[in-house]
């Protein structure tokens, strides 16, 4: 008997944190996660976020609560660390993937083009090493809010991420690398086939109806692209929390 036998709907419903949940890197409002509660009534609901769990928890926390416990799947960084009902499933990392020395390489020549990059500001936490992936910022996560605003402008005019993933794409064509362009100041290298799509080899034991998957950085080189994209998921492209409730009430909640 399937674990979700008790929800009127065979239906899987996945979505993007940042800038589908929670504006990037905020918190999650009183209202989105009392719909997703109520959604999860009728419905199987997940979360896959590029982030590690902590940060995912930060986002959408329930004081006094492990988040794993208020989503029927949560996946961090992409699924590579993943939970179904509160239990987590098993998990593979970025460095196993790549080993130690071609791992230094990468690093090397990313924190050299950083330091010979001319942006305005720079701060610092250039490269963040993450359990499958890295993720890369040239103006550095410890930048403030404000900061990020401004860099998410500058970079829209310049194309600065842009240029740094194709040359990095070149650079390094036979690591078997994925780059993906996300959030407001930097973007993530994982492995090839370990994009968001990674999490559905998670819920293949399910016979789902329909595979539904809800995220604001669709388009092409966004980090939602892939999952947006695959025959196996319905995607829908959003652009807010606010915007997510809508479609939410009209396909599921209010129908």
């Amino acid at each position: 008997m399937s674990a979700f036998a008790d929800r009127p709907l065979k239906k899987l419903i996945l979505f993007d944190v940042d800038g589908t949940l929670t504006p990037a890197r905020q918190s999650a409002s009183s209202e989105i996660l009392e719909v997703l509660q109520a959604l999860r009534k009728k419905a199987v609901i997940g979360v896959v976020g590029g982030s590690d769990l902590v940060k995912i928890a930060e986002q959408l926390h329930v004081p006094g609560t492990h988040v794993a416990e208020h989503y029927d799947y949560t996946f961090a960084e992409n699924g590579l660390t993943a939970y179904k009902l509160g239990k987590q499933l098993p998990s593979q990392s970025f460095i196993k993937f790549l080993g130690e020395e071609k791992y230094k390489k990468l690093a090397n020549f990313i924190l050299h083009y950083i330091a010979d990059l001319d942006i305005p500001i720079k701060r610092g936490t250039f490269i963040e090493f993450r359990n499958g992936m890295i993720n890369v910022s040239p103006i550095g996560r410890n930048a403030s809010n404000e900061e990020r605003h401004e860099f998410e402008a500058y970079d829209k005019k310049t194309g600065v991420r842009a240029a740094f993933v194709k040359v990095l794409r070149e650079k390094f064509a036979d690591y078997g690398l994925s780059f993906s362009i996300g959030g407001q100041i930097s973007f993530d290298v994982f492995p090839k086939g370990w994009d968001k799509t990674y999490c559905l080899r998670h819920v293949e034991d399910e016979q789902w109806d329909e595979i539904h998957f809800f995220g604001d950085k669709t388009y092409q080189g966004g980090n939602d692209y892939e999952i947006y994209t695959d025959p196996r998921t319905i995607g829908h492209s959003v652009t807010s929390p606010t915007d997510t409730i809508r479609i939410l009430k009209e396909l599921f909640l209010d129908a």
